[in-house]
């Protein structure tokens, strides 16, 4: 009822659950991992300068390491100049199955050059800038928004209108403006209301942490698929219980410990993999304090794991504690 095949241009995604792109989570590690445990029917880049692929930056290149990674993925960019995001938009093409633009991002450092959900307090530039992108590639664009900018600046509807009319073929709207960042209710309502006013894909995100938050945004906002980020984190595996749940699975068991301990391991061997030692433990912390997040005692071994630097250590000292548990 809840789960199908979805559409977006040329591209039929296996089912409607998919995985958010998230700054500085959502790398080729974690989106593998998610794609093993949780099987998402989509999944997508962290976001991507379009002026750091417009000079042939190389720290921003990097993002576009997709090594044996299982189809199909969308690359996020961002960026205010329409010039830049075309040309940009040419440079991912050939990486992507989809290409999706960020006109939602809330953090400072995005949006006071203009970038993110900025865009939203300005609709001509947000139908110039999906305009030029769809016109500099063959692949589908999307395009992931705020309700607005602030209580004074909800622009949900008209953006997605502009968005619509410029060629994009999906848009996914969270439900929450900038100023509220991540606090607050999401507001349905609005969702509702661009789903109900635009022809293209409607993708819902916000809040969604269970198959119950999942069905909730589904019956009220008739949206075609959902988008689940920050409600997965410790739990890449959840949007395949979700998914199970939704097709009417209510034997949906939880991890064992050992069994959050072989995924963990598992993240942190491709996250070495793919960014060396030093930088890939670095970068597991925040996901190990995530997955032990809750469990008994925990508290004592995130405070170890995040002094050490070898790749054996960390895998000895977790490896102990699961076992303790």
């Amino acid at each position: 009822m809840y789960i199908k095949k979805l559409n977006i241009g040329n591209v039929e995604l296996e089912n409607n659950i998919l995985l958010a792109p998230m700054a500085g989570v959502t790398d080729l590690s974690f989106r593998k991992i998610c794609k093993k445990y949780g099987n998402p029917g989509l999944v997508c880049t962290e976001m991507i300068s379009s002026k750091g692929l417009y000079y042939n930056d190389k720290k921003t290149e990097q993002f576009l390491e997709l090594n044996e990674e299982k189809r199909p993925i969308a690359i996020q960019i961002f960026g205010s100049d329409s010039e830049v995001m075309g040309e940009a938009t040419k440079k991912v093409e050939s990486y992507a199955d989809i290409i999706d633009i960020n006109m939602g991002c809330p953090a400072p450092k995005v949006v006071k050059n203009g970038d993110g959900s900025k865009l939203l307090l300005n609709l001509e530039l947000i139908y110039k800038i999906v305009k030029q992108t769809v016109k500099s590639t063959d692949k589908p664009v999307t395009v992931k928004i705020r309700t607005g900018w602030d209580a004074e600046n909800i622009v949900a509807v008209e953006a997605a209108k502009a968005i619509e009319d410029a060629g994009a073929k999906a848009i996914t709207v969270h439900g929450r403006t900038r100023e509220q960042y991540y606090s607050g209710q999401v507001n349905l309502d609005l969702i509702k209301k661009v789903k109900e006013t635009v022809k293209i894909p409607v993708i819902g995100n916000g809040d969604i942490k269970s198959a119950s938050d999942a069905i909730k945004m589904f019956e009220y906002t008739g949206v075609d698929g959902i988008m689940i980020g920050r409600g997965i984190l410790g739990e890449p595996w959840k949007i395949g219980d979700i998914i199970s749940e939704l097709q009417g699975n209510t034997d949906i068991k939880d991890k064992t410990p050992m069994e959050k301990f072989e995924i963990i391991k598992e993240h942190l061997e491709l996250e070495i993999k793919e960014k060396g030692e030093y930088v890939g433990i670095r970068e597991m912390r925040k996901h190990i304090c995530w997955y032990l997040k809750n469990l008994k005692d925990s508290s004592k071994v995130r405070q170890i794991v995040n002094q050490l630097e070898i790749k054996e250590e960390v895998i000895k000292t977790l490896e102990e504690y699961f076992n303790s548990i």
